[in-house]
């Protein structure tokens, strides 16, 4: 069985107890805000720990020691991270979403560059690639939001999610914040198409990095699209663990 056949099986199992809608629907997405928020900060090198971020988003107390920006970016996140998952129902993910998702997680550390473009260039860290020049932004991101449109369609899901998240941080359009920005892009196709949620702890960093630097360097996109298959198929497994539905046999 491969990956994508063990995705929509583990899926068929779970929508034939509790189908991803209603109340189930609501008991995920208070479950998945703490990690989500936390394992995409993390990845970036955000220091609060996954309690400070559930104290944080759930109590409204801040942590003393920590910077003042891992909290905006918590409280963002978590800000986004609504928007998300408001756009359940439309099966959608427009330019105009990536600027909104962008303007909510960014507004209270830079609101100036919160959803804009960014007009320099930029060098990456523990990256050779060159990202388009600013003058170009406009023009690739219409060109990603027409294939998001008309592609869609021929895509399994979970390969159209990852593609969405390669494709998005590669052309890299904003100043600050694009990897999470590209998770949120990914999740939300996902949980449109009835999908579990692809959560990157920041043990896997390495990995992850290297699946995005391998589309970037040789535009293959097995690597990745495989590591966001498995992500997927590990929530899948944590939530019929949740719900007491046994194991599929492998």
């Amino acid at each position: 069985m491969d990956l994508l056949d063990r995705v929509d099986s583990l899926k068929a199992a779970i929508d034939a107890t509790r189908p991803f809608e209603g109340e189930m629907l609501k008991q995920l997405k208070a479950y998945y805000r703490i990690g989500l928020t936390w394992t995409s900060n993390a990845l970036e090198g955000n220091s609060l720990t996954e309690l400070e971020t559930k104290i944080l988003l759930e109590d409204g107390l801040t942590v003393g020691g920590k910077p003042l920006r891992d909290t905006f970016e918590a409280l963002g996140h978590s800000l986004a991270y609504d928007y998300m998952f408001g756009l359940l129902g439309e099966r959608r993910v427009t330019v105009e979403d990536t600027k909104t998702l962008h303007r909510l997680f960014y507004k209270g550390i830079d609101e100036s560059n919160a959803g804009v473009w960014r007009d320099v260039s930029i060098v990456v860290t523990g990256s050779d690639f060159v990202f388009p020049a600013p003058i170009d932004l406009d023009r690739l991101m219409a060109d990603l939001g027409h294939w998001a449109e008309t592609e869609r369609n021929g895509l399994h899901p979970v390969i159209f999610a990852a593609l969405l998240h390669l494709k998005f941080v590669t052309v890299h359009p904003f100043i600050d914040g694009n990897g999470r920005v590209a998770r949120l892009l990914m999740n939300a196709a996902l949980i449109q198409d009835g999908y579990l949620l692809a959560v990157i702890p920041p043990i896997l960093r390495q990995e992850y990095m290297a699946a995005i630097r391998g589309y970037q360097q040789n535009g293959s996109t097995v690597q990745f699209c495989d590591f966001i298959a498995e992500r997927v198929i590990e929530s899948e497994k944590e939530v019929m663990r949740l719900l007491h539905i046994p194991p599929l046999a492998t």
